[in-house]
């Protein structure tokens, strides 16, 4: 065999890994999608296009994916159990990244019955399909909202998380439970990824940094709870991506990683950050605090630093000047 056959081999082997992603129409999926698909992965994307937002977002997320002959979009929802089992069934899958939930902490508190039926049953029935078709890596999307009002700082994997104090919390960290017991039963390799705020071009329009921007580019007033004073550690999506795509090359059993861009602005800053890059002053309704919003979010990335070689870039200043560069183009196209 020539010299570097052997790598050679494995690097295509591995280029043409078949993955399911859930959820891949969205903000972050997309986002993934893309990136999976340059480097010559077949992906399969499962998206419901639920109606949280508009449907011609998401359409608008995958029109430059649906030209791709390696990606196939898939439209069904994870609780669909027939659907998955033909979806698992037609592909042999090497690794299934589960990004589909119902997202958002006020939300859930509304509506706490919704929330546990699609990110819990839901999640149950991805975990099923692996095992009966012996799929045995997993990405599951979590989040820093399992941290609930911890007050150490910066929030670590081995923090307790036992006090959630809102259903989406709750039901992600019901997930992460879940993930360990398939483990644990049936040697599926999970790696749980709390997601900390994570924005850029493409997010979710309810999401502070885009509803924010909508708000003071277009000279009304925006609701603000509290009084300013609340921190959080805002992940530019780029660098979200980047840390995905590092783990999913690692080999792993069980784990539980921070993927976060390990600094932290209050939402005054943040919203004088906004105005400034827009070149408005943001007329501002403070609003009393909300049920189930916490005080911080914080990220120690130290273990997915040294363990999966995730190095995060984009400043909030930074990031939110790349947002805004995209919304002015979203908004003159």
């Amino acid at each position: 065999m020539p010299p570097g056959a052997g790598w050679h081999h494995l690097n295509i082997l591995f280029i043409m890994q078949t993955i399911l992603v859930t959820g891949g129409a969205g903000f972050i999926g997309s986002h993934l999608c893309d990136k999976l698909v340059s480097e010559g992965r077949t992906v399969i994307c499962l998206d419901n296009f639920d109606d949280f937002y508009e449907r011609s977002i998401k359409e608008r997320n995958l029109e430059d994916l649906n030209k791709q002959q390696n990606f196939k979009l898939v439209e069904g929802d994870i609780r669909d159990l027939d659907l998955l089992d033909q979806l698992f069934a037609a592909h042999n899958f090497d690794l299934v990244i589960h990004l589909a939930a119902k997202a958002g902490v006020r939300p859930s508190i509304t509506d706490p019955v919704l929330y546990q039926d699609v990110n819990l049953r839901g999640t149950q029935y991805i975990l099923d399909c692996m095992k009966k078709y012996e799929v045995s890596k997993l990405l599951f999307a979590s989040s820093s909202s399992v941290y609930g009002g911890n007050t150490k700082v910066p929030f670590s994997e081995q923090d307790e998380v036992n006090n959630p104090i809102s259903p989406y919390a709750a039901t992600k960290r019901a997930g992460e439970l879940m993930c360990y017991t398939y483990h644990h039963l049936y040697n599926i390799n999970v790696a749980c990824l709390r997601f900390f705020t994570v924005y850029g071009p493409r997010q979710r329009p309810e999401m502070a940094i885009h509803k924010f921007t909508r708000l003071i580019h277009a000279g009304e007033e925006l609701p603000a709870f509290g009084d300013g004073s609340t921190r959080r550690d805002y992940t530019y999506v780029d660098d979200i991506i980047q840390g995905i795509a590092k783990i999913a090359e690692k080999d792993f059993t069980y784990d539980i990683i921070n993927l976060g861009e390990s600094q932290t602005i209050t939402l005054k800053e943040l919203i004088d950050a906004i105005g400034k890059n827009l070149g408005i002053l943001p007329k501002i309704n403070w609003l009393p605090e909300q049920p189930g919003d916490v005080s911080i979010t914080y990220a120690d990335v130290s273990k997915a630093r040294a363990e999966y070689g995730y190095k995060p870039t984009t400043n909030v200043d930074t990031g939110v000047g790349k947002f805004i560069e995209w919304y002015h183009a979203m908004v003159e196209a």
